[in-house]
């Protein structure tokens, strides 16, 4: 795609319009493509701090049930917005070319522009790799805190190594400088100074229907509430760039693994954090597997990655059956899960399914809906919200913009032969319980 192309599609243009409030006044790609455009502007521009929270969530498990986690999000102001997206595009272009010259192009999934995939169609590819290979060593794992421990030093050099340059534009180093080097600004803070809570949806509503944030003079007022990150690793998860330098982070990582994956028969495949690889079962399989795991701990050593240690787990996949193999590595790895998860999926040598924890969270988030809408009947407001709790939460919201039964649709089309849907009776049954008596049956 060339650059008129991308400034053109509506897609890319639609995705730059951002309806949150934040320091400066909105902008969109269409308005401020000539400024974002001119590497001399770039190199000059003011950066605003971006806005920080952390976003809460849960984690479903069976064992230990559900947990509350963190993730600290920072989001850009409009016009450093649309400036990120612009300089991903930019390295998305020599990254795609990258990844074909060092024939990887396949290993990265995540944050891709050209790949034109899903998890769905991703997750079929890896399956029928294991159906082809009934007989597998499979290795799955992540990285700890990955987005929070990148190494600027070594980003930097493989960004230069990408662009085939000794030493960064003036543009791409005011880039690379503003996503390593960055200021932010607390969001509860925000609120605070705006006399809003953020634990009322109104207030979240007239916070984000503001002009600015904060006015211009409270800006220049205020600007001590400003503070900076300023170690030497950790890139903002949240910016309109970061899926992108993560990407070119681990471009030098990923062929290293693949080479000696394939080189062996097997696949690697990442996503984000988070990777796969699966080796045909031959002699020495199982050392091939250590010497990877040996590999990723050098990584930490040089300190620029680190395995997370109690989430890698190894398999033996044999007769349809999966046998979780850690204790027989040098340092013994973990061996509480008996099914091979990876990217939403579980496989248990036989069945796919959806993983439990991803089913979990949608009964969790239905429940907390539901009860909203009963609690405003309740107070005899009616059944305000009740259309878009059956539209994001029920089966009939699958016939429109779709939801949670539309994936999982497709997701049994790609898989006729297991047993993917939620009975469709059930899900208005456990909606109608709530609605009616504010309870979950």
């Amino acid at each position: 795609m060339n650059i008129n192309e991308w400034f053109e599609d509506p897609e890319v243009l639609e995705k730059s319009k951002r309806g949150y409030a934040h320091f400066d006044l909105r902008t969109d790609l269409s308005k401020c493509r000539n400024y974002i455009t001119n590497p001399e502007n770039i190199v000059r521009h003011g950066f605003y701090p971006f806005i920080k929270y952390d976003l809460e969530y849960h984690k479903y498990n069976k064992l230990e049930g559900r947990k509350l986690k963190k993730r600290t999000i920072c989001y850009a102001a409009h016009i450093d917005s649309c400036i990120f997206q612009y300089y991903s595009f930019l390295i998305n272009e020599k990254y795609n070319l990258r990844l074909k010259q060092d024939y990887i192009y396949e290993v990265p999934i995540a944050y891709r522009t050209d790949l034109h995939t899903d998890t769905i169609a991703e997750f079929h590819k890896i399956s029928q790799f294991m159906t082809q290979h009934p007989s597998s060593y499979i290795m799955i794992g992540d990285f700890t805190s990955f987005f929070d421990r990148i190494n600027h030093r070594y980003l930097k050099e493989r960004l230069c190594d990408l662009l085939q340059v000794d030493k960064l534009n003036p543009d791409y180093y005011a880039i690379f400088k503003r996503v390593t080097k960055y200021d932010y600004w607390d969001l509860k803070d925000l609120y605070r100074l705006n006399n809003l809570s953020p634990n009322k949806r109104k207030d979240k509503i007239k916070l984000n229907s503001k002009l600015r944030i904060l006015s211009q003079n409270d800006y220049k007022k205020y600007r001590s509430h400003i503070k900076s990150h300023q170690e030497n690793k950790g890139i903002p998860q949240g910016s309109s760039i970061s899926g992108c330098l993560a990407n070119v982070y681990m471009l030098k990582i990923d062929k290293l693994i693949n080479d000696f994956v394939t080189a062996r028969g097997g696949i690697y495949r990442r996503y984000s954090d988070d990777f796969i690889v699966i080796l045909p079962t031959t002699t020495g399989a199982v050392d091939d597997i250590e010497t990877i795991i040996k590999r990723f701990e050098s990584f930490k050593d040089e300190d620029i990655l680190e395995l997370q240690s109690e989430k890698t787990q190894v398999y033996k996949l044999q007769n349809h059956s999966v046998i979780n193999i850690g204790h027989l590595f040098s340092r013994p790895l973990n061996e509480k899960n008996k099914t091979i998860n990876f990217i939403g999926f579980t496989f248990d040598g036989t069945a796919i399914t959806i993983r439990d924890k991803t089913t979990s969270k949608f009964y969790y988030r239905m429940r907390h809906k539901a009860k909203g809408v009963a609690h405003q009947h309740w107070r005899g407001k009616g059944y305000q919200g009740s259309d878009k709790l059956y539209r994001l939460y029920s089966p009939k919201g699958q016939y429109g913009k779709g939801n949670y039964f539309t994936y999982l649709s497709r997701t049994q089309k790609s898989f006729p032969n297991h047993s993917i849907m939620i009975r469709e009776d059930r899900i208005m049954t456990k909606i109608r319980l709530v609605l009616k008596n504010n309870k979950w049956g």
